[in-house]
């Protein structure tokens, strides 16, 4: 099986690899046409990606490409749709950089708080200002508002409760048990956490349900001397909101910006990094050497799974519920061809099957296929399956009733 790495990745990642028999490539500097026609060249099963686009030519461009493997945990830089439509599994490795993000966002706020970067220019310059720096609030006895309680949420609470702020979160779902354990108060809406809390921490992944979603309404509630902190994805925060929230007095973290450059290396001319209001950090949230030791050990376990039995842990891009109507048991004789004449029997009724499970039972004399279909199944279409002699039974059960 072939796997291209189109970023870096540790070197063991390629030698675990190598030792399963795998033919691997690992070619960081891929990207966009370059991409596509090495696809094209070496039609790998697998590709590997971290901050690489995947776009539905790359697609087009690996006859035998079956799973894209995002060595990290969102997925917005995968073209979903497309992979869906080609029968490609895409798979991520999420909470592997959990602790990794929190971290920084923690650092953001400390820095904030007592204004590090500041205190550092100065001293480089030669310059002497304990007054001005001697006026940190402190983060004893504040409140942090976390949007988005998941890994890196959680992570970040544990954290800042051990630094004796209080924490309040929103959640879509909300872990209840999890947020009770450690003394974390519930919001029901993102304006309600905002007006409670002095710094607010977004942690929320980039969808549809998400993008533009920390707007005027929510950051119009922060406090003037509140502190707001993305490490997430930038398109969840309106641009224009969060620049009327600086120009107010709010000050923020951000390890994320609109309009990244999508080399490691380059001009960045952006006014929100710019501002005076704002630390900023180059999208490193999930680079620490752990961080990146964990996801490639995940990336390993993704594909060794795959190779091993064909199914995809982790898989963001499967339908979770299917959309047949009947399940139909099939028992019948353990022999060759017999649930091939069962599908053919179905495909000229047109019967469209969704999924199917077939169980053998001891001696191997015989089994139960459990088959979930779509399309008209009447008496007719009953008769017609158990022609064949060594078909023993057929029944059907509307899929509603059968869970």
């Amino acid at each position: 099986m072939r796997v291209l790495v189109a970023d870096k990745l540790p070197v063991h990642t390629i030698d675990r690899f190598e030792t399963l028999g795998m033919d691997v490539s690992m070619e960081p500097s891929l990207k966009a046409e370059a991409l596509e026609a090495r696809l094209a060249e070496w039609d790998p099963t697998v590709l590997v990606v971290r901050s690489t686009r995947v776009d539905a030519s790359h697609l087009s461009a690996a006859s035998r490409l079956s799973l894209v493997v995002r060595a990290g945990a969102g997925v917005n830089t995968i073209d979903l749709d497309a992979c869906s439509n080609g029968g490609v599994f895409v798979a991520n490795c999420p909470g592997k950089n959990s602790v990794a993000v929190a971290e920084l966002a923690m650092g953001l706020i400390i820095s904030l708080d007592r204004r590090i970067p500041d205190n550092v220019i100065d001293l480089r310059a030669g310059q002497w200002n304990k007054g001005m720096y001697a006026k940190a609030s402190g983060l004893a006895g504040r409140t942090l508002g976390i949007l988005g309680l998941g890994g890196i949420g959680t992570e970040l609470a544990v954290r800042a409760l051990a630094f004796d702020m209080k924490v309040v979160a929103c959640s879509v779902p909300f872990p209840d048990v999890v947020a009770a354990q450690l003394g974390i108060e519930r919001a029901e809406t993102p304006q309600e956490l905002a007006s409670r809390c002095d710094v607010l921490s977004v942690h929320l992944p980039s969808m549809r349900e998400t993008r533009g979603l920390v707007d005027d309404s929510v950051l119009g509630e922060l406090p003037n001397e509140g502190l707001f902190i993305n490490t997430a994805r930038a398109d969840v925060v309106n641009q224009d909101a969060l620049r009327k929230a600086l120009e107010r007095g709010i000050r923020a973290g951000l390890d994320v910006f609109a309009d990244e450059p999508s080399t490691k290396q380059g001009a960045f001319d952006n006014d929100i990094a710019k501002h005076p209001n704002v630390y900023g950090t180059h999208h490193i949230g999930a680079s620490t050497e752990q961080a990146q030791d964990a996801v490639a050990l995940e990336v390993c376990r993704i594909i060794e799974g795959f190779r091993k039995t064909g199914t995809v842990d982790n898989c963001v891009n499967v339908r979770r519920k299917s959309s047949a109507g009947h399940v139909l048991v099939v028992r019948h004789r353990d022999r060759v061809g017999v649930l091939a004449g069962v599908l053919d029997t179905l495909r000229r009724a047109d019967v469209n099957v969704q999924e199917m499970e077939n169980t053998i039972f001891a001696g191997a004399a015989a089994a139960s296929a459990r088959i979930q279909v779509t399309g008209n199944i009447d008496d007719q279409l009953i008769a017609a399956l158990r022609i064949d002699n060594d078909v023993l039974n057929v029944s059907a059960v509307p899929l509603q009733e059968s869970k």
